[in-house]
């Protein structure tokens, strides 16, 4: 796997290959930087207008966007004080702080030398995990894949709503459900069409996130009364702050491992990995009430943890076909659309095809380090432009995007229907990322769940001998029983019992 990704590194870098590379990453440095265009609609937008790339091209440009475009909110983050995500958020803390302090180049560069060093972590995973994971996975029949979708769903519904679980599970149930409408592969029987042909291959994905994560902005700054923000001007000196990184290297090293194990959860995100490296950092810091007000390490927290997911979601996506994070769900679905099957038997189909990847990401780290600080005064002058005319832009390239994907009307109709449908879940706290899972794992609980059954005659008991199938109802059991606020208290109890001892 190491040679593979050597030699990879070396044929990934043709001239057509490397300026796709840097105006994808480019664009989704912007993309992440503009508060409300998030990672996974660049990735959306991009593998629409994508489709008639070679496999290789596209994945070029969908990386080089993923990365920069999760790097992208470092900038309005320190410069704006408002996160172009909520990744970003947890680096405005600090981040915003330090270029009220006139130190904004300062904290800019370090943060893009974070993120370069998170996504090396990310690369590293990929090219040591994945073949252990391929392995476990050749095990797996058809009952663990069922327990895999469901188990996928219930952990995304439990972390991305922790204050109202059942609503992120009633999130999922959302998305399975959807994907159940078309017509079934096993017998061939339509389901919910209700005899509408254009339903008959189910719900594409692309509308939906589409729909789902730029309508409902589009959406909210209609709704809400615009605010004007102060940008910080005054860049400064652009280099990183070296001793801040070289002394904070164990806490380098532990928000990169966060970042990665975060990033396998199915479903879960950057987001997460980013607050849960920031807490960490405060909470073992010598000086935690420095946090707040200006700490350095609370940027290189931040930022090292959600660069280190990507390459950590990605390994869940092309190991077992189950997205990691809602970009790394929008990667599964381009993926798909080039004609590649993410799961056990990539290895044997397109045997360089993770080393390929884990070399495209190592590129795009690259470029990140060069084009984050080429274009930290252009980010400036991009954050000036009005969300009067910004919104609508971002509205009509989900109507193109929609659109391209087939050249069908009735995908623009799917795509406002979602985004009225998502806009009114997320107001009364339902969130969206358990519905791209949901969706984009329902067709692999569905067809597993009823071949198990076939081939067991209609017995569950497969279900409860098999040892991966007990690991897995282990696990859901597990992830369910400390939602309970009991378990939570009884476990917290124990452990500082435990801890006086």
């Amino acid at each position: 796997m190491l040679q593979s990704f050597f030699v990879q590194l070396v044929e990934i870098a043709t001239p057509i290959n490397m300026l796709v590379m840097v105006s994808a990453t480019a664009l989704g440095i912007i993309f992440g930087a503009l508060p409300g265009l998030t990672a996974t609609l660049a990735v959306a937008l991009l593998s629409t207008l994508t489709f008639g790339f070679s496999t290789e091209l596209a994945m070029v440009a969908l990386i080089g966007a993923y990365v920069g475009a999760i790097y992208g909110p470092a900038h309005s983050s320190i410069l704006l004080g408002i996160p172009g995500s909520a990744a970003g958020a947890a680096t405005a803390i600090d981040g915003h702080i330090l270029a009220k302090q006139g130190k904004s180049g300062q904290a800019i560069a370090t943060a893009t030398l974070a993120s370069v060093i998170g996504t090396i972590f990310g690369i590293i995973a990929m090219v040591l995990l994945s073949p252990f994971l391929v392995e476990l996975a050749l095990n797996f029949t058809s009952i663990e894949f069922f327990l895999l979708a469901l188990f996928g769903v219930l952990i995304c519904g439990s972390l991305t709503a922790p204050d109202m679980p059942v609503k992120g599970w009633i999130a999922g149930i959302f998305g399975l459900m959807l994907a159940g409408i078309g017509i079934e592969t096993i017998q061939g029987f339509q389901r919910f069409t209700f005899g509408n042909p254009n339903l008959a291959g189910g719900i594409d994905v692309v509308p939906v996130i589409l729909g789902g994560f730029a309508l409902p902005q589009v959406f909210r700054v209609l709704r809400d009364r615009e605010m004007k923000q102060t940008i910080v001007t005054n860049i400064g000196s652009l280099m990183p702050d070296w001793l801040a990184i070289w002394r904070n290297k164990f806490g380098v090293m532990r928000s990169g491992a966060i970042g990665v194990g975060v990033g396998v959860i199915p479903g879960v995100g950057e987001d997460i990995a980013a607050w849960a490296s920031y807490d960490a950092a405060r909470k073992l810091d010598p000086k935690p009430e420095s946090f707040g007000t200006g700490n350095i390490r609370g940027v290189v927290a931040s930022e090292t943890a959600n660069n280190a997911c990507i390459g950590g979601a990605i390994i869940p996506v092309l190991t077992l076909g189950v997205p990691g994070s809602p970009p790394a769900a929008m990667l599964l679905g381009a993926l798909n659309l080039h004609g590649v099957r993410p799961g056990p038997m990539l290895s044997f189909e397109f045997p360089n095809f993770i080393p390929q990847m884990a070399a495209m990401l190592a590129w795009a780290s690259l470029t990140v380090l060069v084009l984050g600080l080429l274009m930290v005064r252009i980010s400036v002058q991009v954050l000036r432009i009005p969300t009067a005319i910004l919104m609508p832009v971002v509205a009509f390239l989900a109507v193109l995007g929609s659109y391209s994907l087939g050249l069908n009307m009735f995908n623009i109709y799917m795509m406002f229907f979602f985004g009225v449908v998502v806009y009114l879940l997320e107001e009364i706290g339902y969130p969206i990322a358990p519905v791209v899972i949901g969706l984009l794992l329902g067709n692999m609980a569905d067809v597993s769940l009823r071949r198990a059954l076939l081939a067991s005659g209609g017995s569950v008991e497969p279900f409860f001998t098999r040892p991966l199938a007990i690991l897995f109802l282990a696990l859901i059991i597990i992830s369910l029983s400390f939602q309970s606020t009991f378990v939570r208290n009884l476990f917290s109890r124990t452990f500082r019992r435990r801890a006086k001892v």
